[in-house]
């Protein structure tokens, strides 16, 4: 006999609205929606609704914005929801008084083949790592991060130039599939779980900062390609510009190479006619596209029209 779900759903970003949608329109009972409280953003520091939040108000789902997680008011609106089931898709760590409270349990969609990539930023990780296949995850939450018990996953290749904006397009498209035939099994009271293997190595994705987007000119010029499209269109890879005394921050998105030998000094700039040709180490990065501060993202042909580089220009 099938179970009468009552769910729960949690998330904030984009990723996380296509499942949500995906749930609405299969007709599932979503009897909450938790998502991050209103942000101030912008020049005038409106506040800024998620992208969750948004689409939970035009479905007239009703929402819940806690700031803490523990406070005692929070939970007992949690409880008297009375789901029993809790959906978890691009949120944040959950106290055990929550993940634990339906009786179905609580289950994440991670994007990422665990226990490959735990942590913040798996589907920007697999590309900036030279990864050639990734994929989404179900699992049930526990007391750490990412390593309960695997109910599905689903596996895709990483093509060879992609970038993490159309993995992260595919694999919420994805997700949001696996979700459902997850929901499915609950359902029917078919769930079979497995426990995470152990791995040899382990490949962790750390949360971006400014330090680990930055460009290292002297890594090998396949390194810098896979950090690159790994970290475009967001939050973008960047270097510092050096040009006739000027130092800028530059960020780097569409981008090409070439593997071959060469005696150039690493970050040394050629500007072509449509690209800049940057030397590294076994080859060139041939730059399509950039931002100088302050100024919009642009096609370097639009770019040299109005700005010279020097012969000494360099990257770094």
């Amino acid at each position: 006999m099938k179970k009468d779900l009552r769910i729960v759903f949690m998330g904030t970003p984009e990723f996380a609205v296509t499942i949500l949608k995906n749930l609405v329109e299969n007709n599932y009972n979503v009897v909450g929606v938790i998502t991050a409280p209103d942000k101030p953003a912008g020049r005038g520091q409106k506040l800024h609704e998620s992208d969750v939040k948004k689409y939970a108000s035009s479905q007239g789902l009703k929402i819940l914005q806690p700031t803490n997680l523990k406070d005692d008011g929070f939970i007992a609106e949690l409880k008297s929801l009375n789901a029993n089931l809790q959906i978890v898709v691009a949120f944040r760590m959950l106290p055990e008084v929550v993940w634990k409270m339906p009786e179905y349990g609580t289950f994440n969609l991670h994007a990422s083949l665990l226990p490959d990539y735990r942590g913040a930023a798996p589907i920007h990780w697999a590309i900036i790592n030279g990864e050639t296949k990734t994929g989404v995850t179900t699992f049930f939450i526990d007391e750490k991060i990412d390593t309960g018990a695997i109910i599905l996953q689903e596996e895709t290749e990483i093509k060879e130039n992609e970038t993490v904006g159309s993995l992260h397009d595919r694999l919420m498209h994805l997700g949001s599939s696996l979700v459902i035939d997850t929901v499915k099994l609950i359902e029917k009271g078919d769930v079979k779980t497995t426990i995470q293997p152990k791995s040899d190595v382990e490949k962790t994705a750390y949360k971006l900062h400014k330090d680990n987007c930055k460009i290292d000119w002297n890594s090998s010029v396949i390194s810098i390609y896979n950090k690159i499209r790994g970290l475009n269109p967001f939050p973008s890879a960047w270097c510092y510009l050096d040009n006739e005394g000027d130092s800028l921050a530059v960020k780097l998105f569409e981008v090409e190479k070439t593997v071959e030998n060469h005696s150039e000094p690493f970050g040394q700039i050629e500007a072509l006619r449509d690209s800049l040709k940057v030397a590294a180490k076994n080859g060139f990065i041939y730059i399509k596209e950039m931002q100088l501060p302050g100024k919009r993202k642009m096609d370097v042909k639009s770019l040299l029209n109005g700005y010279q580089f020097s012969k000494d220009a360099k990257m770094r």
